[in-house]
């Protein structure tokens, strides 16, 4: 099984002085929080749900994606 070492998390500031933290590999997997560790603290309880989603359905969890970061020119 999975767990959220094997996955690409992002997290960034948004707005109203929040982050928002997400895993690119895994849609409806994202969350917030006031700081960064909440955000990061809020994806884990996120993660462990969807987990147990897939598992109930009998679905394997994605690969994780590779990401690209690039500033436009």
């Amino acid at each position: 099984m999975k767990s959220l070492k094997d996955y690409t998390i992002v997290i960034r500031p948004d707005d109203n002085d929040t982050f928002v933290a997400y895993i690119p590999a895994i849609s409806g997997c994202h969350a917030w929080g006031q700081t960064l560790d909440e955000a990061r603290a809020e994806l884990v309880n996120v993660f462990e749900i969807i987990q147990e989603e897939y598992a109930e359905e009998g679905r394997f969890l994605p690969k994780d994606v590779e990401l690209v970061i690039a500033n436009a020119s």
